[in-house]
């Protein structure tokens, strides 16, 4: 791929921590809508920062292809990429389809997350929630990422897709190795799939009311792989960015006088966090991605040929174009890119699982523990490194210690 003038940009390290926006901010000075970003192996893309740019990328899926067989530096790429998880090649996911066989099983897939039911769904969540405060409410302190937010999202999802709630821990470790893309991603990865597969059979003897005995029952004639493979995506998109949307939220609440009147019971303003979240600190920040079927030119660049675009979905969502009031915003405007855009973008009923879940856990966390405080000074705290996703590494908080539900029994 041809390279503009200014070098690109290292899309790794310590540089996202702190504030990612700012970076953004200085990407766009320096390279505008898109920028040249190399990946790990110094592997180049392109990343894509202004709203209209993203939105041109995601509106057009035969120009801006999902399939990664067309992508021009496969032949430089090892076998072991630690990004290969999240850039998979000859991979049979939803990711990867295009066409009308992806719309068919991007319909299979709401079909089988439409079907839950939001009572149960609810309820489940605040049970696990609950059975995660337990734990926790007589210490007096914990950090909720590792101890509340990081557990939480994976037992509800597990439960309603048909794993055993055992299983949860053990799903969690493999998905945080894979989706941060360092070392152990490749294990992480296998773990998944074998616990998909594992899963798979058993619900094909004995099928239950899950997303995966729903999945396996369609009539669309997909495998067993395909299924595996469209779970394990559902899963992962799932959990991670649910988790951080429920630490980067209670964050804000903590650290943002605007939103005292939530840790005292309130629940207006619970919402309106999370939106704000969603448009200043969304979890999924960078997406991977587009590939170009044809020599185009987007945002003044010049994009050959099986180039890789990135979704910037952070930075598109502070694009100062679209954006000119930078003050943040705790209204109901919805028309951040957090859940993507087009045809790929994030399933509607799986968007209403991640709220649900996220929002039960923020509230059952503030009924349970209601004089909950940092345990340190706001600016201590500390986000994980990814470009990828954008949470804490931790919450430290303290509180008054309570007795378990089950001690009030």
């Amino acid at each position: 791929m041809t390279l503009p003038e200014h070098p690109p940009v290292p899309l790794s390290g310590p540089r996202f921590q702190p504030d990612p926006n700012e970076l953004y901010r200085q990407i766009r000075r320096e390279h505008g809508a898109v920028a040249p970003v190399v990946l790990d192996g110094d592997v180049p893309a392109w990343l894509v920062l202004g709203y209209r740019e993203l939105h041109q990328v995601t509106s057009d899926p035969v120009l801006f292809s999902r399939d990664s067989e067309l992508w021009n530096q496969w032949d430089a790429i090892p076998a072991d990429w630690p990004l290969l998880p999240m850039i998979g090649r000859k991979q049979p996911s939803i990711l990867y389809t295009v066409g009308e066989r992806h719309r068919e099983r991007a319909a299979v897939i709401s079909g089988a997350l439409e079907a839950i039911d939001p009572f149960v769904l609810k309820e489940r969540a605040e049970r696990f929630a609950d059975e995660l405060i337990d734990g926790l409410c007589g210490k007096g302190a914990c950090d909720i990422i590792a101890e509340y937010a990081m557990l939480l999202p994976v037992r509800v999802l597990a439960s309603v897709y048909g794993f055993a709630d055992e299983q949860g821990p053990g799903l969690v470790t493999a998905m945080n190795d894979m989706i941060n893309g360092q070392e152990g991603a490749l294990e992480g990865q296998r773990h998944l799939a074998e616990s998909m597969f594992a899963l798979l059979a058993a619900k094909a003897e004995a099928p239950g009311d899950d997303v995966a005995s729903r999945m396996l029952g369609n009539t669309a004639g997909f495998t067993v792989e395909e299924v595996a493979q469209d779970l394990m995506v559902m899963m992962a998109a799932g959990h991670q960015p649910t988790a951080d949307w429920i630490g980067n939220s209670l964050r804000l609440m903590l650290t943002d006088d605007r939103f005292a009147a939530s840790l005292s019971g309130g629940r207006h303003s619970v919402g309106e966090a999370m939106n704000e979240v969603l448009w200043e600190d969304t979890p999924t920040q960078n997406v991977a991605g587009r590939w170009a079927s044809r020599d185009t030119h987007l945002g003044g660049r010049r994009i050959g040929r099986g180039d890789l675009l990135l979704l910037g979905l952070g930075a598109a969502n502070a694009d100062p174009h679209v954006r000119a009031d930078s003050g943040r915003l705790t209204g109901g405007n919805n028309a951040y890119l957090s859940f993507g855009h087009g045809e790929h973008r994030c399933p509607f009923p799986a968007q209403e699982v991640a709220e649900t879940i996220a929002r039960t856990g923020i509230e059952v966390l503030l009924d349970r523990l209601p004089d909950v405080d940092l345990a340190v000074a706001g600016g201590a705290l500390a986000r994980r490194p990814s470009p990828w996703l954008r949470g804490l590494t931790a919450l430290p908080v303290t509180y008054t210690p309570t007795p378990a539900l089950g001690a009030l029994g």
